[in-house]
């Protein structure tokens, strides 16, 4: 069973191919018409299917509404890279944004010291950093670079230049004087913090009613550089509108040993409150809520 993100994205290049080029010849109309076979598939033959089901009855969904919750699920996670694809392929984007809150990304802005934007695969986030792109900001995503190379070398060969850069964790930890560096210029941190790689150090939290583990580095980088943190989601309310919204900014100045476990209960509050509102829009594959012998558990 597999008890924690294996660092790789679903699909291969073939079918990247197939949808970059339906989406450059006919639009985003007919690549969403194939999507439902495509999702289709996957609901029938996925591996994941139980542990999707298993979150959502964590939500109270009868059988039934699981079920059909399940399909509808890989439906939106696949327009979710349909319109990543159209952004970063440089294609008409057809999108329409909100913002709620947004003056708390600017207010993080005037302070001067940069800031540190959490997230979670709720939704699109890269759309966020495409409405970010018009602020007079850079915005640095951090990543792990485990995806499957075919694939990523693929998209970046169809990708425009965008006001975003990608800082890759690494085992040397030299990432963290890029963080550093991005924040004295007073740039943008955007990291997700609900996934791990076997092997990697974890801090425990109760979310949906049951404990289940989240990366410790997230919560350990707002709580050594000490600077603002908000946390941001980018999710659908239509096929073609996407709602944002940030959290009023706090900085974690405290003891680790207390600001570290009320970061994570910030983010978790905040990452409820988002998958109750869009719940067929959170995206992990994987048995969330179990732990594994290969995690190497916080001590702080």
């Amino acid at each position: 069973m597999t008890q924690s993100w294996e660092g790789k994205s679903k699909g291969n290049k073939l079918g990247y191919r197939i949808f970059i080029g339906i989406l450059r010849v006919a639009g985003i109309g007919p690549a969403y018409f194939l999507l439902r076979f495509v999702a289709f598939y996957y609901f029938l033959f996925s591996s994941s299917n139980k542990h999707i089901r298993a979150y959502f009855k964590k939500l109270g969904y009868t059988g039934w509404q699981a079920t059909r919750s399940v399909y509808r699920n890989y439906y939106f996670f696949g327009q979710t890279l349909i319109d990543k694809i159209v952004v970063m392929s440089g294609l008409k984007a057809p999108y329409t944004f909100e913002f709620e809150d947004e003056h708390f990304i600017e207010e993080i802005m005037a302070g001067g010291n940069g800031g540190i934007l959490i997230s979670a695969h709720i939704g699109n986030y890269e759309l966020a950093g495409y409405y970010f792109k018009r602020l007079p900001v850079k915005v640095n995503i951090v990543m792990v670079d485990n995806e499957q190379q075919q694939i990523k070398e693929y998209l970046e060969s169809v990708m425009n230049d965008r006001k975003m850069s990608i800082i890759t964790i690494k085992d040397d930890m030299s990432h963290v004087y890029e963080i550093s560096s991005a924040l004295k210029n007073n740039e943008l941190i955007a990291i997700h913090a609900d996934r791990f790689v076997a092997g990697s150090k974890t801090i425990s939290g109760l979310f949906l009613g049951e404990d289940a583990r989240f990366p410790l580095g997230p919560f350990a980088l707002a709580t050594t550089f000490k600077v603002p943190v908000s946390y941001v989601f980018c999710a659908k309310d239509t096929s073609r509108h996407y709602h944002l919204s940030a959290s009023a900014p706090k900085s974690y100045t405290g003891n680790k040993q207390v600001a570290i476990p009320e970061a994570l209960n910030d983010y978790i509050a905040e990452v409820e409150k988002k998958v109750k509102q869009y719940p067929e829009q959170w995206y992990n594959y994987y048995n969330f809520w179990a732990g594994s012998v290969n995690e190497k558990k916080s001590t702080i």
